[in-house]
């Protein structure tokens, strides 16, 4: 018998309720440069009290609970307080979220591998998560990023980014955290949708592989990443059927049934588009009145914010707009988890 992990219960109890009432996850823990360069795009002022003004408008939005579960929040975030002086953590509990927290440090180039990436933050990362946990954290996120062009992911590529996420899923798991593992295949590039079936079935299996030799529990984990897609620039794209069958089929040959849940990533793609593309995925189960082993779900960031940081620019006025476009965009993907969507749900 493996090592079991600490609070192996609660962590279960953790991952199904992320997953559950065909709610999914809100990623806004994109880093301060990430943040700055999205204001800056908008003229909206690159500060730490105008983050805090918008990530404010989206913890109190009304009625978000309905339809998300968990909030993965950032270094900074956590610390943040709402208007009202209530903690950002203290606003997602009120409102039925479970707060989770970014960990990872960032992409960093892979050495001896160009044009390739490994994520770093394992260095005093024990420490971290127990912070974490004591500020109402209850699940984590990190992320490895797998480029895809002439000669890659190489072998040593797809490794690196699976020990490191194995070991941070087992050292989250310690922490009493839930870990969201997310390898993400990206969308850059004129790469078939062959080819990255190709890749990603390739990294999940090497994911699944280091996870086993961690002793990472699979029912005390959500697994998150990429659709099956073309690459952005690829002159053949599919149809949202088209990647939907692509993408299950994929997740059936390598991820275990153990899993409660794969909460897809947007990965750049638009609002709708990702909406659509998880509403088909849902269809082939309904249609076929069967059910996926694992819930099929969302953790998305731009394709849940975007029209709601669009709407907002940095003006108060806009406040209550914004919040009714975010609101908006998460009950669209609540009925995609149902099958229900459809593109007359964007007619106001």
């Amino acid at each position: 018998m493996g090592r079991q992990p600490v609070n192996a219960r609660a962590l279960r109890d953790i991952a199904a309720r992320l997953v559950a009432g065909d709610k999914g996850l809100l990623a806004m823990d994109e880093s301060t440069p990430t943040c700055n360069r999205r204001f800056a795009r908008l003229d909206i002022p690159q500060t730490e009290a105008a983050r805090r003004a918008y990530r404010d408008l989206i913890v109190t939005a009304p009625g978000l609970g309905e339809s998300i579960s968990g909030a993965i929040l950032y270094d900074e975030t956590i610390r943040q307080h709402t208007d009202d002086d209530r903690s950002f953590v203290e606003a997602l509990c009120d409102a039925g979220i479970v707060p989770g927290i970014k960990v990872d440090i960032g992409a960093k180039d892979l050495a001896g591998h160009p044009g390739e990436k490994v994520t770093e933050g394992l260095d005093g990362l024990r420490g971290r998560l127990q912070a974490y946990f004591a500020m109402g954290a209850r699940f984590a996120k990190w992320r490895g990023v797998i480029a895809l062009g002439d000669g890659i992911p190489s072998p040593g590529c797809i490794v690196a980014n699976a020990q490191a996420l194995a070991r941070y899923g087992a050292l989250c798991q310690e922490a009493g955290l839930v870990p969201i593992v997310e390898p993400e295949v990206l969308m850059t590039g004129d790469h078939s949708l062959e080819t990255c079936r190709r890749a990603t079935e390739a990294v999940l299996r090497s994911v699944f592989e280091q996870l086993h030799l961690e002793r990472v529990s699979l029912e005390g984990m959500i697994l998150k990443p990429n659709m099956i897609l073309p690459g952005l620039a690829c002159a053949v794209q599919v149809t949202a059927e088209e990647a939907a069958t692509a993408t299950v089929v994929s997740l059936l040959r390598v991820v275990p049934a153990a899993v409660p849940g794969i909460a897809f990533l947007s990965g750049g793609q638009s609002a709708q588009l990702a909406s659509a593309r998880l509403n088909a995925m849902n269809l082939i189960y309904r249609a076929a009145e069967t059910r996926p082993p694992w819930a099929l779900s969302f953790s998305f960031g731009r394709a849940l914010q975007r029209p709601a940081l669009e709407i907002w620019r940095g003006d108060g006025a806009n406040r209550v707009a914004a919040q009714t476009a975010l609101a908006h965009r998460a009950r669209c993907n609540r009925a995609a988890r149902r099958g229900d969507y459809s593109a007359a749900m964007e007619t106001p």
